[in-house]
């Protein structure tokens, strides 16, 4: 889900399909073929308990890992594979329909190219549970290491940062890898070793025939049958291997297991040293997303489906749906969240991107209690920068530049005055896109003055071509002015070779625009007789630390959770955990074109919640190592339960919100901002308690989450509904939300002890509209030992809106759990 500074760039193409002539026995099928996902009768190998006949059971035990080179298994997912073929060619004539994938590990089913008559035939068929059209899927889209205390406080404990994340595998499933970057490269005075239980293959570049793997790298594989069927791939720009042709796909993979200690150098500047969260991680590549259209689910839970079957540890995801899936009403039993129930059963633990519609609530794409879904704050850096004018003002503006000469002024010529020839203002050329329109010999020396249009907005202008443009007219520098700015533009600063600065205040532009005219005489056709206005560019390299950091982005997606696709609100708090996800320095690939002002570039400076969730994917393999036989469910309530409510100067965390006039501020920041707070890692690494639940407990909460048809739970669980939860606010989670609170309602919780003997204080504070009691109020943990506490919640008055509080467990030997409670108060 990449959502960055030119997101005004929606998925154009998301009506896809092409209308395919099928000839049936000489018969023409009218209708144009779509992509569909079916799941069928019969269990995936991760439930398979036994009794087809002639095959043992494959099923593993909640968070277990799956033996998939068993001769048990491969030979029940040839079966399952037959079945499905069995199932088209009984139906269908053959060369009628094409069946892209077979899934049989997470869930049972296929995905297949045939016509919407066909699929209707499908629906009827005897064994088949669902019928689903496909949807797309977008990208949700470096100094963190040090913002989150990785190199003293979390590294050391795993070995220092050259052990950091040894023998975790964290799968991306995004748009490839630029295997080339320093990166990823894999050293010789320390070389990886073979990592048994992972079985993913390496695909070969077609073009230079080399091997996408390294050690560092050790899976690499592209998933496109569906993309290619609805006919939106094209091999010379997607690449048909996991090359990266986009650039996020690389970003989000050196954000979470890039090497420590990368040099960020762009155009003779060094940024600082980049590094990854688990830098001795190894990476393993499922590329599903391409730069033009996204990607088609078919493609990405046939990725999910090949890393879980591979062995990963993490699943790294900054892509979500574009838009509601077509048969599902229920947000926790899309297909693509079904599949990720089984990736954490299968023991996988999965981070993803909450979505970048915020500041707006209910914009969250990342429903389900078994993912951990990442809001996007922004750290403490800040690049600003200033124009000196003549007549004695300083302008503010953003501009990661070097400044012009130190004690020099230079004279100051406005693009729309220096052009060769009057026919090209057809071109826009105050852009300063194009600098053949304009007059070298006027520009030479000087700073031209360029103007923000809304080119800049849709991404056919960039700042990037504006410094080439000065450069290669030999001017010392140029200004940018955004004279008008469209509500919610989102201005990031971008690195340049030569002086330069995005004047963003339009009263600035203002100031900028009034002193140039008037120290600029004209003739009476308006023709310049003399440039007079003088100016001078300030240093923009070196980054401003803010003690107000972290604050939650205006773009993150933000709560409530929903629980169906009209909006009815979940029992379940969204996000879980905030992690660094603004103006993020990573690895990018020269190939990559998503971002104008980075082509041809090997790092980025970008932002979106796509880059938060690497950043907690990272931080988990640090868990994963430190504590291998944890849960997925263990590794999330770590992190959320130490997550922190304060800035760095000790205030409550505030989000960026637009105000009455759409310009920003900033207000104080709830759970439906950051979910539990912003991660903290070494607090993580000890918990003291932790929240457990399984494949089971999550069963459970579908299972008594209102409006869900239990034949649907069923049919994508293959697991009945026998559930003694009550309540879907009874999930063991480390939150709990009422969204329905009607009287007085109790919930319970369950904490597992993973230190020494404690004995922990229960507290509780709550909205006075609501009265909070914890029994009981104290209770001492051996190591090991699990222990309930109920929380009862009273309606006192009624608002008509959320109200906020928290638990806080104290231990006597200084743990310290805190979980956010979240209810709304009705009358009946």
């Amino acid at each position: 889900m990449k959502q960055i500074s030119s997101e005004a760039r929606e998925m154009k193409a998301s009506g896809l399909g092409w209308a395919v002539l099928l000839v049936l026995l000489g018969l023409v099928v009218k209708g144009k073929a779509e992509i569909y996902i079916v799941t069928v009768e019969g269990e995936p190998i991760i439930s398979y308990k036994g009794g087809e006949n002639g095959f043992e059971a494959t099923a593993v035990e909640s968070d277990e890992k799956l033996d998939t080179t068993s001769e048990l298994v491969t030979s029940y997912a040839s079966h399952l594979e037959k079945k499905h073929d069995m199932l088209l060619g009984m139906l269908f004539e053959h060369g009628s329909y094409k069946k892209l994938y077979s899934y049989k590990h997470l869930i049972n089913g296929f995905s297949v190219h045939l016509s919407p008559q066909q699929a209707e035939t499908l629906k009827r068929a005897p064994g088949v549970k669902s019928v689903e059209r496909d949807w797309k899927v977008r990208k949700l889209t470096t100094h963190t290491p040090q913002f989150l205390g990785l190199p003293t406080g979390v590294w050391p404990a795993g070995g220092g940062f050259d052990r950091a994340g040894e023998d975790i595998v964290i799968g991306f499933v995004d748009s490839g890898i630029y295997p080339h970057h320093p990166s990823f490269a894999a050293h010789h005075d320390d070389p990886y070793g073979p990592v048994p239980k992972y079985r993913g293959k390496c695909e070969i570049d077609p073009d230079t025939k080399r091997d996408f793997c390294n050690g560092k790298i050790i899976g690499a594989q592209y998933f496109a049958e569906a993309a290619k069927a609805a006919g939106a791939f094209n091999p010379t720009i997607d690449f048909a291997s996991p090359m990266d042709g986009d650039g996020h796909g690389s970003h989000t993979a050196a954000i979470a297991a890039g090497n420590n200690g990368i040099p960020v150098r762009l155009h003779g500047h060094e940024f600082g040293k980049a590094s990854g969260m688990a830098p001795r991680a190894r990476i393993a590549v499922y590329k599903a997303i391409y730069r033009l259209f996204g990607g088609f689910v078919a493609d990405v839970v046939a990725a999910i489906d090949q890393a879980v079957h591979d062995g990963v540890d993490i699943l790294s995801l900054s892509v979500g749906p574009n838009s509601p899936p077509t048969n599902t009403k229920t947000t926790f039993l899309n297909p693509f969240d079904a599949t990720l129930l089984a990736a954490v059963k299968a023991g996988v633990f999965v981070a993803q991107a909450a979505g970048n519609g915020g500041p707006f609530p209910k914009t969250l794409v990342s429903y389900s209690p078994w993912i951990a879904s990442v809001a996007a704050a922004i750290d403490d850096r800040r690049y600003k920068n200033h124009l000196n004018l003549g007549n004695g003002k300083a302008l503010a503006g953003l501009g990661l530049s070097p400044s012009t000469h130190p004690n020099q002024t230079y004279t100051m010529v406005a693009a729309n005055d220096v052009l060769l020839d009057s026919s090209a203002t057809k071109f826009s050329p105050s852009d300063c896109q194009r600098p053949e329109v304009l007059n070298k010999k006027l520009v030479e020396g000087n700073i031209l003055l360029c103007g923000y249009s809304f080119n800049f907005v849709v991404g056919t202008a960039s700042i990037k071509k504006v410094s080439e443009t000065a450069k290669a007219l030999g001017a010392v520098g140029f200004v940018l002015a955004v004279e008008n700015v469209s509500p919610g533009t989102k201005f990031d600063p971008v690195p340049v070779g030569i002086p330069g600065i995005l004047i963003t205040d339009v009263s600035k532009t203002m100031d900028l625009i009034d002193y140039y005219n008037v120290s600029t005489p004209r003739d009476w056709t308006g023709r310049v007789k003399s440039f007079k206005a003088i100016g001078s560019i300030g240093d923009g390299l070196m980054p401003i630390l803010h003690k107000s950091a972290p604050e939650v982005a205006l773009f993150s997606a933000r709560g409530p959770n929903i629980r169906d696709f009209s909006f009815q609100d979940a029992d379940l708090l969204k996000p879980d955990i905030l992690a660094p996800g603004s103006l993020i320095w990573a690895a990018w690939s020269p190939n990559g074109t998503d971002e104008p002002n980075f082509v041809g570039e090997g790092f980025a400076l970008i932002s979106g919640t796509s880059m938060a969730a690497p950043h907690i994917a990272g931080i988990a393999a640090l868990l994963k190592q430190k504590h291998p036989q944890w849960s997925p469910a263990a590794i999330k309530s770590a992190l959320m339960t130490t997550s922190t409510k304060l800035d760095r100067a000790g205030r409550p965390l505030q989000a960026q919100q637009y105000s009455e006039t759409e310009a920003m501020k900033l207000v104080p920041a709830t759970p439906f901002d950051y979910g539990s707070g912003h991660v903290n890692p070494r607090a993580a690494l000890d918990p003291g308690l932790i929240f457990h639940a399984g494949y089971e407990d999550y069963v459970g909460f579908l299972c008594t989450t209102p409006g869900i048809d239990i034949h649907e739970i069923k049919k994508y669980t293959n697991s009945p509904c026998n559930s003694t939860i009550g309540r879907p606010s009874n999930l063991n989670t480390p939150s709990i939300t009422i969204s329905h609170l009607v009287g007085t309602q109790t919930v319970t919780r369950t904490v597992t002890n993973v230190a020494e003997e404690e004995t922990y204080v229960i507290t509780a504070r709550m909205h006075p509209s609501v009265a909070i009691e914890t029994r009981p109020s104290a209770m001492t943990l051996r190591p090991g030992a699990s222990r309930k506490f109920s929380v009862t919640l009273t309606a006192r008055s009624v608002t008509g809106s959320y109200c906020f509080g928290e638990i806080t467990m104290k231990g006597s030997r200084g743990h310290k759990v805190t979980i956010p409670v979240v209810a709304m108060g009705h009358w009946r």
